[in-house]
């Protein structure tokens, strides 16, 4: 036996003598799991709100604001392609030296990362280096996010009661919501209350200064749960521990692969009703970007409510039911999105509930569709690489192609591009057939 390899098990021999040996209840797991979504999401939508509100402006004044929107776009998605890469060097991390390490580094990334966006000086101070900078910044925010899994969210999907397994999965994604709804509301407030050029200089920076808070909020809240002798003794008992990536891979790569497809239609329907419909109001509508900000704030609220609803209904007609319904609703949804979208103020309202509306039921239910596939031991590793790759193929470019398809072809193509999340996530579903026989 290696020194290491005995330090471990007396650690974790240490560890479990010094447990309570109490039952720690799912809404206790659930606590951490929402402080931690909700702080990631509210990274996410500072972000993604500037990316249409300030970058374009900021570091790309030497185009138009469409060019400029679609550069910030591009940038936009280099943290979900690093986001893999830092999921496999944190891994390592947390097989070295701990979850409570990987968790530090991570989040300390993630909020220097955010911090230092808020210092970015402008095209017109240090020239292309301000995007180089921005896409550094962005790519530090990719490496971090892929660090920040805590396995808290399949801690609760493996503690939650049989008959309660759709509200407790519905509880992770409470996050985006809570975010949207946080991160809209102070944009609004700046916007409304500074003039445009001391927003531009200045007032932005405070929303990046209130997520770098957060996080360390986030930090110290996660770290007190993931840290402590208990919730140590429940991870090992459960075999949720890093498990080798090539070997995950190898044996669960369809389930990665389907786990990845099957929320498409939320992933989708997720930017059209958040990051593209910003960029689309602001770019070719005369309407103030406060008031439609104020809008997303209240289909935040009814997002909330859908979420929730979601872990009813799923409760009741079983999680790949609510996951299809959705979806085919999506589907629907698409072909008059486009038109409600385009629709004036009250189009606009009408587009932003309903959609939220939609996506409340469809993304409560998408965290993890296929995560009881995978064996015990590798479903750690796997959840995390699933998560990763979910939000690669459906997000990271989705603001994108969604804006690029609406510029060249009008609305009607970003209503085609909805449509093909939610033809995915039926394909997934339907190929899923450990998922199909699930009730």
């Amino acid at each position: 036996m290696t020194a290491k390899t005995a330090s471990h098990n007396a650690e974790r021999d240490a560890r479990a003598i010094n447990a309570r040996h109490g039952d720690i209840a799912p809404s206790e797991i659930a606590i951490g799991v929402v402080i931690g979504r909700t702080s990631e999401f509210f990274d996410f939508f500072v972000y993604a709100i500037a990316s249409v509100l300030v970058f374009p402006a900021l570091i790309f004044p030497y185009v138009d604001r469409l060019t400029g929107t679609l550069y910030s776009f591009a940038i936009f998605a280099l943290a979900f392609i690093a986001r893999p890469i830092g999921s496999l060097i944190f891994l390592r991390v947390d097989e070295v030296l701990g979850r409570g390490t990987k968790l530090t580094i991570a989040l300390f990334l993630l909020g220097g990362s955010t911090a230092a966006v808020a210092f970015l000086p402008g095209y017109e101070t240090i020239g292309s280096w301000a995007a180089v900078l921005l896409a550094l910044f962005r790519i530090g925010q990719g490496i971090a996010l892929g660090g920040a899994w805590d396995g808290l969210a399949s801690l609760l999907a493996l503690n939650a009661p049989e008959n309660k397994r759709g509200w407790y999965a519905m509880i992770p994604q409470l996050g985006a919501p809570l975010g949207l709804i946080v991160s809209s509301a102070l944009f609004a407030f700046f916007v409304t209350t500074l003039s445009p050029e001391d927003f531009l200089s200045w007032g932005w920076r405070y929303p990046f200064f209130v997520a770098f808070a957060i996080n360390v909020v986030a930090l110290f809240a996660r770290l007190r749960m993931v840290s402590t002798p208990d919730y140590t003794a429940l991870f090992e008992s459960r075999e949720l521990e890093p498990s080798r990536v090539v070997d995950t891979i190898r044996s669960d790569w369809r389930n990665i692969v389907i786990g990845a497809f099957a929320p498409l239609a939320s992933f989708a329907l997720f930017h059209m009703v958040t990051v593209f419909p910003l960029s689309w109001v602001y770019l070719f509508t005369k309407e103030e970007v406060a008031r439609f900000l104020v809008i997303e704030v209240i289909g935040g609220f009814v997002g909330v409510l859908a979420v929730i609803a979601s872990g009813l209904i799923a409760d009741r007609v079983g999680r790949r039911y609510v996951l299809g319904a959705s979806a085919a609703g999506i589907a629907v949804f698409s072909g008059f999105a486009p038109q409600l979208l385009d629709g004036g103020e009250i189009g606009e309202v009408v587009f932003m509930i309903v959609g939220f509306g939609l996506l409340g039921v469809a993304f409560g239910q998408s965290s993890g569709a296929v995560a009881a596939n995978f064996a015990t031991a590798r479903r750690y590793t796997g959840a995390a690489l699933t998560s990763d790759l979910a939000w690669l193929v459906g997000a990271g470019f989705a603001p994108l192609v969604a804006l690029v398809l609406a510029s060249r072809f009008g609305l009607v193509a970003a209503g085609a591009y909805l449509l093909s999340g939610a033809i995915g996530t039926l394909l997934a579903l339907g190929i899923n057939k450990e998922l199909a026989n699930r009730t």
